[in-house]
């Protein structure tokens, strides 16, 4: 979860209580808030967090549920990596490896991506993605700036 415009922290809580509420999600749960500059991109500083949940939708329902919410939320898709008032990316799917026209899984930049991984490694630090171990991954881009903000 990020965002970078308007009330960034606040629209991620909002964003992370409407997927606790809706029926097929269950047991969310918020990793720390951080703070980072734009990646490849211009504007504000990113507020990103990470959320953990069980899910009984199927994928491609799923991210039409997170598309849906950031559609809710003021998004727009001027072009890549534009601003945005929120930005839900679908990370993992338990062990699934997904790739479609609309959704590949798991998310194929995560491990290049300090403001995903460290937030990651705070619901699961000994996570292991193809690339190897989130400590090991955590090395590879500990030069990205990222600040916890609680």
């Amino acid at each position: 979860m990020g965002a970078n415009l308007g009330e960034a922290r606040q629209t991620l809580e909002t964003a992370a209580a409407e997927l606790a509420a809706t029926p097929g999600i269950q047991n969310l749960t918020l990793a720390h808030f951080y703070s980072t500059a734009p990646v490849d991109s211009s504007g504000p500083d990113y507020v990103n967090t990470v959320v953990r949940f069980t899910c009984t939708l199927a994928p491609e329902a799923l991210l039409d549920l997170l598309q849906a919410i950031e559609h809710e939320h003021g998004r727009t898709r001027l072009y890549r990596n534009a601003p945005r008032t929120l930005d839900l990316d679908l990370l993992l799917y338990g062990q699934e490896q997904i790739n479609t026209e609309r959704l590949i899984v798991p998310h194929p930049r995560m491990h290049e991506r300090a403001f995903v991984l460290v937030p990651l490694a705070d619901l699961a630090p000994e996570l292991e993605l193809a690339q190897g171990h989130i400590s090991t991954l955590l090395d590879s881009v500990k030069d990205q700036g990222i600040w916890r903000l609680d």
